[in-house]
């Protein structure tokens, strides 16, 4: 694996446990996919997106909308509280294109928000669940850029000097994909709001950026660096705003740790098992085993779902 964040003169960085353990389980996952296409005389999905890091994001952003079939009307359909009809309609469109999206929480959001796993046929995108929903959406398109560029490799979204200069500018490429596909500069300066906003100021309010947030279902800082860069904001104000968002963040999470400890959440294991492993993997697991080609205590091993739970998860994926 590429790694986008080794610092100079460092050589390779150590993943932890953890991150090693979760990017080979990934790509077991695809080896096991690739099996069970292979029994049901069935062909995967080709991966056929591609990019270079010459070529003006904007582009490759428009590209990648086009490619998925995403136009703005359904776009600002997604709306939800949290974000969440966003994720799962991108993650939907992009497994359509042949890939693979795993969810973890095996490893810290400081070390990664997610990998990518290139190759020409199942690549993987793995993305972090102990980020925001907003933000995970961020990180389908960001690894999706790293796919489109051949180049499997751990990331985050951070863009520091600290990084050699070819890895900060693909991390910096792929930001600007993302944002890009995410939040389209045509639409997003023909939006009421902003266009009303130009006349004014270059600071915003709250409310203005949690209501653009939401027409694009993506995080505050992600809408409010678009605005910074077409011109519609300062960069003073972009980080001050940043450093809110980030206060605003940890306060949140400590509050989660202090209401998990008190109250045991109750899981569903079935659509827990579906949102880490991705329909194409479940789907084709459970074609294996309709055809006898894989036993009942197999697909439980493979799926890490006790048996009790599979007629819930047939249902939930709707092959049964």
């Amino acid at each position: 694996m590429r790694d986008l964040r080794r610092l100079p003169g460092t050589g390779a960085r150590h993943y932890s446990p953890a991150l090693q353990m979760e990017i080979r389980a990934a790509n077991e996952r695809r080896e096991l996919a690739l099996e069970l296409f292979a029994d049901l005389a069935d062909e995967p999905p080709k991966f056929t997106l591609s990019a270079t890091d010459r070529e003006d994001p904007e582009v490759v952003g428009a590209r990648i909308r086009k490619a998925l079939g995403v136009t703005a009307e359904e776009q600002y359909g997604w709306k939800d509280a949290d974000g969440r009809a966003g994720f799962n309609a991108w993650r939907s469109r992009i497994e359509a294109a042949g890939v693979l999206v795993f969810q973890t929480v095996r490893f810290s959001t400081d070390e990664a928000s997610g990998f990518a796993i290139s190759a020409d046929t199942l690549p993987v995108i793995a993305v972090n669940r102990k980020d925001p929903i907003t933000r995970r959406t961020f990180s389908l398109l960001h690894e999706l850029g790293h796919l489109m560029l051949h180049l499997s490799g751990v990331s985050d979204h951070e863009t520091d000097a600290s990084r050699p200069p070819e890895d900060q500018k693909i991390e910096i490429f792929c930001n600007q994909v993302a944002a890009s596909a995410l939040v389209p500069k045509d639409d997003l300066l023909a939006n009421p709001l902003v266009r009303q906003h130009a006349k004014s100021s270059v600071n915003w309010s709250d409310a203005e950026i949690g209501e653009l947030a939401k027409r694009f279902n993506v995080s505050r800082e992600a809408l409010l660096r678009r605005l910074l860069t077409v011109g519609m904001t300062t960069n003073q104000f972009y980080q001050a705003k940043r450093a809110q968002y980030l206060s605003e963040y940890a306060a949140q999470q400590k509050k989660k740790k202090e209401e998990a400890g008190e109250e045991d959440m109750k899981r569903n294991m079935p659509q827990e098992t579906l949102s880490n492993l991705g329909r194409p993997l479940v789907r084709v697991l459970l074609g294996n085993y309709y055809q006898d080609r894989i036993s009942l205590s197999e697909i439980s091993g493979y799926l890490g779902l006790k048996v009790k739970h599979l007629p819930k998860l047939e249902r939930v994926v709707g092959t049964r």
